[in-house]
């Protein structure tokens, strides 16, 4: 698989109290990644980028929600959310990459002159 195409499967990580409690607990770390991605590509992806054994990929579908501003009512885009269970001993590190703001690419930090 390419690198590039790799690189826009993940598109940030995704923080939240929750997550920060599953990765303290159960070793799992959640994602935001492409709508078209599938489990075995997050998961050659994930091992790819962050060099770790990933145990286990599970996927949903997050629906956008409906907020209210002065043009009217607007919806929020619909997302993929992937929670990530790594290999008992392993550690997944969000800052060894430097996440981009362009259509969820990045480079590594190695990489970067």
């Amino acid at each position: 698989m390419k690198n590039l195409h790799l690189y826009n499967i993940l598109r940030e990580p995704h923080i939240s109290e929750k997550v920060s409690i599953l990765g303290e607990e159960s070793n799992q770390y959640a994602f935001k990644v492409s709508a078209e991605a599938t489990r075995p590509e997050i998961k050659e992806a994930v091992e790819e980028i962050f060099k770790v054994a990933v145990k286990k990929v599970t996927t949903s579908n997050v629906k956008g929600k409906v907020k209210r501003n002065a043009q009217g009512l607007v919806k929020k885009k619909n997302w993929k959310k992937a929670y990530i269970t790594l290999e008992r001993g392993e550690e997944l590190d969000y800052l060894d990459v430097n996440w981009g703001q362009s259509c969820g690419s990045y480079k590594n930090k190695t990489d970067v002159a």
